[in-house]
């Protein structure tokens, strides 16, 4: 099985289940978890950070690459989890944050302590003469990327939260130890790696600022250098495993940059996340407002990557949903009216197309934003910092609170709903995070979550039986079609037709009469009542999705 044939769980450890009843989730819970995640049929799980950290950017920021922080568990616990879902032929894939440490770190401390080996472990430098800020970069949370290093009158480089320092990567220790790192998780047994950030590790090394009326992210994202780190880390590291599955995790990207980063021949990653497709409720380009996705350039987005990357032979993580993404069914689908409906389509939509699909936890059974009503509810730093921009900005308060109530980090890091008790099955003590809707979907006893995780269930296993879906050619299907994205998935002289209604109406779609035959086989339909054949017209229910197998 090659990374084509894998589905991907994504396990967020801090709000997965809570083992020891402190209110966080832990090694032990997942391990308790494993039967019900093996029931799903996946094949690997990516972890985020559970290593040792102070917690500023929820494990992000990490002080020892080397140690499990205890209030996850211990690397007994680790070992036994490997062992454990290795029985059920489930692989490991660890979050390597390489881009920065936490200041907690060793390195970061030697370095603040004077010493110049650690120093040039990380971008210190000098204010410029006039006593201003070494460049005018910003930090993606908010605020400028920079922070003063101890009383030397010199400033360190942070392009996220303030407490975790780039590394410069300039420096071939540095790299060198990276590369140690990964190696070390190599030899207890995990052959799958996701890097954070990857693409903002190849900064010019004068760090200038940008000109005027540029976006300064354009500085140190995505150049040319970064292909020369993979391909070296790839070398001393990962790549010595035939069985190895890695993501790189790709900030403003572009499609030619990620088919080098995941063609073969380069050996640098398996594959790529990127987040154009999950921008299109952005409006102007700005996250943090509140605006309905713009479905037209939805499709034109998923449509160019789909040909863009399958032309040049490069190959896509597909997803809706991670830990730093509000829920995609809040997004793009309708929770109130037709939550099981609409995540099967959204779920067929991603699982059918070209690339290799990732689940974020409670996904699978239809799991939404939280209603949360104030501020205190949330913890995420780069929330709370948006809301008093926002705020600065002369947004009211209430209107600053809808924003962030819908593009919110910590929508997606709400605990697990097991069941419908006070803490959602995951704890018997509050939780770090509240859920605030389990007694509507949880594992345990709704109806609604079941249909779709059984839904998640024949998604996987089609894509396990039919070569067409693993390894297929892409064609977009009507693209201008104003409710329904559709697409064509080719190989050896069979088709695929893939037709998702994304709203909440009926429609209907007008089939070319090459696409009609007698051999035409429906592979998934989300709505039972409403069987359907392939004909000149097929009429698609709300949200509904359909596959047929075209011989």
């Amino acid at each position: 099985m090659s990374f084509k044939d894998k589905v991907i769980y994504q396990i967020y450890p801090k709000s997965f289940y809570d083992s020891n009843n402190d209110g966080i989730g832990d090694l032990r819970g997942i391990i308790e978890k494993i039967p019900y995640i093996a029931s799903l049929n996946i094949d690997m799980i990516w972890f985020n950070p559970f290593f040792v950290s102070p917690q500023y950017d929820n494990g992000y920021d990490i002080a020892d690459y080397y140690k499990i922080d205890p209030r996850f568990g211990t690397m007994a616990d680790f070992d036994e989890m490997v062992a454990k879902l290795k029985e059920h032929h489930i692989g490991v894939m660890l979050d390597m944050v390489l881009n920065h440490t936490s200041t907690d770190h060793e390195w970061f401390q030697k370095a603040l302590a004077g010493d110049k080996h650690y120093q040039d472990y990380y971008y210190i430098r000098d204010p410029k003469p006039d006593g201003s800020l070494p460049n005018n970069w910003d930090s993606k949370f908010g605020g400028n990327a920079w922070a003063k290093f101890g009383d030397t009158g010199k400033y360190y480089l942070h392009l996220y939260e303030r407490r975790q320092a780039d590394l410069n990567w300039h420096n071939p220790e540095v790299r060198q130890e990276l590369y140690k790192v990964i190696n070390f998780w190599r030899e207890k047994g995990v052959h799958g790696f996701r890097f954070d950030v990857i693409n903002v590790t190849g900064k010019d090394e004068n760090l200038q600022s940008s000109p005027a009326g540029t976006d300064p992210k354009y500085m140190y994202t995505d150049k040319p250098i970064v292909q020369k780190y993979l391909h070296e880390m790839n070398q001393a590291s990962f790549g010595q495993d035939d069985d190895s599955v890695t993501v790189g995790e790709m900030s403003s990207t572009t499609i030619p940059n990620s088919i080098e980063y995941t063609k073969p021949g380069n050996d640098e990653l398996s594959m790529v996340f990127t987040f154009h497709h999950l921008k299109v409720d952005y409006k102007d380009g700005e996250k943090w407002t509140k605006f309905p996705f713009d479905f037209a350039l939805l499709k034109k987005t998923l449509n160019e990557w789909q040909v863009g990357m399958s032309d040049g032979g490069g190959w896509n993580a597909l997803f809706w949903n991670n830990h730093d993404q509000p829920r995609a069914i809040n997004r793009f689908g309708d929770p109130e009216h037709y939550r099981a409906r609409s995540a099967e389509m959204l779920a067929t939509t991603m699982h059918l197309l070209r690339g290799t699909p990732y689940i974020y936890q409670g996904e699978e059974i239809g799991m939404s934003d939280p209603d949360y009503t104030s501020l205190d509810q949330y913890v995420d730093v780069e929330t709370t910092n948006a809301y008093k921009i926002l705020v600065e900005q002369g947004i009211s308060p209430k209107e600053a609170f809808e924003i962030i109530h819908s593009k919110s980090r910590d929508n997606s890091r709400t605990p697990m709903q097991w069941d419908d008790s006070e803490y959602a099955g995951f704890s018997k003590v509050k939780p770090w995070l509240t859920s605030t809707n389990q007694k509507v979907v949880n594992v345990a006893n709704s109806a609604v979550s079941q249909e779709i995780f059984d839904y998640y269930q024949k998604l996987i296993k089609l894509r396990k039986e039919y070569s067409i879906i693993s390894e297929g050619d892409y064609k977009p299907f009507q693209l201008d079609h104003k409710q329904v994205f559709g697409y064509l998935r080719e190989k050896d002289g069979q088709k695929l037709l893939v037709l998702n209604n994304f709203y909440g109406k009926e429609t209907s779609v007008d089939i070319p009469t090459d696409l009609l035959g007698k051999d035409a086989e429906v592979l998934i339909n989300n709505d039972s009542d409403n069987l359907i054949e392939l004909n000149n017209e097929v009429k698609l229910s709300p949200y509904q999705s359909i596959a047929f197998l075209i011989k």
